[in-house]
């Protein structure tokens, strides 16, 4: 990144790719959390650009660690909802937003089309906040399929496409902005005090009895429940479907990564079947072990794709990390959604 980076450089840069990594992880427990990985990857450019001499450029190297980073804890923040969230309207509509996000991403990945960006707007990171934020008081699942419908409806075309459209279109920075137009800085901040004097004055009123005190804390997880016998085929296909996209996504992304689509999709789906396989056998379920393991397997899946001379091993790691995290959370919070809702819908 830097051709001779001083000790302070190496600090900054390595503290600040540690936080991305490690605060994402505390998503599941406190959701809410998402909001500092969010402030972390709106200041980590302008930081690394007053202290370093990273390049930042849209072809530099960090610009590539910056949009995987994004996409991992977007895809906690997916493993959060399995563990968490009680109300199965907003479930789907947040399942949606997901990977319609994922797709978006990975469109303008292979057809290097910022337009891709507008139509397939990151809908879902809001919609995350507004639901953490309603489980503070209330209880999500009180609430109606409608409000969480119209609730995604207006953070798409009156939040996400205007944001989108200035980020990725007009390409302008709200700081170089209000440096250039004073105004600018000024009617964004009456805006808000207008949003926040309609949100007490109409909507706070409205808003039902609150049902609890304050919780910044998800519950603790409950006992696994128990599974039926058999290969989960229909999770299996999920975990594949999941991993398979991620992994092109940031096959895209991340630089020394030489594989098609079509080598890193087979590929994924090797190793959820060799994971499925293992775990059933052996009972291999620990994210340790599983990391170990799918190291392994990435390597010798990178055998048939890449010249040993060409193989990153920094980048094979990430790979076997991102995948073992995943399907570590995935296999213990998805019994957990499963069995929330059968045990709702037998009571409905």
């Amino acid at each position: 990144m830097i051709p001779d980076p001083t000790t302070s450089e190496w600090v900054l840069i390595v503290a600040l790719v540690l936080a991305r990594l490690l605060v994402p992880l505390l998503i599941p427990r406190f959701e809410l959390l998402i909001l500092v990985a969010l402030v972390l990857d709106a200041i980590d450019n302008s930081l690394l650009g007053a202290f370093t001499d990273v390049d930042l450029g849209p072809d530099g190297p960090y610009q590539s660690a910056d949009k995987a980073l994004d996409i991992y804890y977007l895809a906690i923040a997916y493993a959060s909802m399995l563990r968490n969230w009680t109300s199965h309207a907003a479930f789907r509509i947040g399942q949606f937003l997901f990977y319609y996000r994922l797709v978006g991403v990975l469109a303008f990945e292979l057809l290097d089309s910022r337009a891709m960006l507008l139509l397939f707007p990151n809908t879902f990171e809001f919609f995350f906040i507004v639901y953490a934020a309603i489980s503070l008081r209330w209880d999500p699942a009180k609430w109606s399929p409608k409000f969480w419908l119209w609730t995604a409806i207006v953070l798409w075309v009156c939040v996400k496409l205007p944001q989108e459209y200035w980020i990725h279109i007009a390409q302008r920075d709200f700081t170089d902005t209000v440096a250039d137009h004073p105004w600018v800085g000024v009617v964004c901040a009456l805006g808000l005090l207008a949003l926040v004097v309609l949100f007490q004055r109409v909507a706070r009123p409205r808003m039902p009895a609150v049902d609890h005190g304050w919780r910044l804390a998800a519950a603790p997880l409950p006992p696994r429940p128990a599974r039926a016998p058999g290969i989960p085929w229909s999770e299996v296909a999920e975990k594949a479907f999941l991993l398979g996209l991620l992994s092109i996504l940031f096959a895209e992304i991340l630089p020394h990564v030489h594989t098609t689509a079509l080598e890193v999709a087979i590929a994924v789906i090797a190793i959820v079947a060799a994971n499925e396989a293992i775990s059933a056998r052996f009972g291999l379920a620990e994210l340790p072990a599983l990391i170990v393991v799918n190291l392994g397997l990435v390597v010798l899946a990178s055998r048939f794709f890449t010249p040993v001379e060409d193989f990153p091993l920094g980048t094979a790691l990430f790979f076997a990390f991102l995948i073992a995290l995943l399907t570590w959370l995935y296999d213990r919070y998805k019994p957990v959604h499963d069995a929330r809702f059968m045990a709702s819908s037998s009571t409905a």
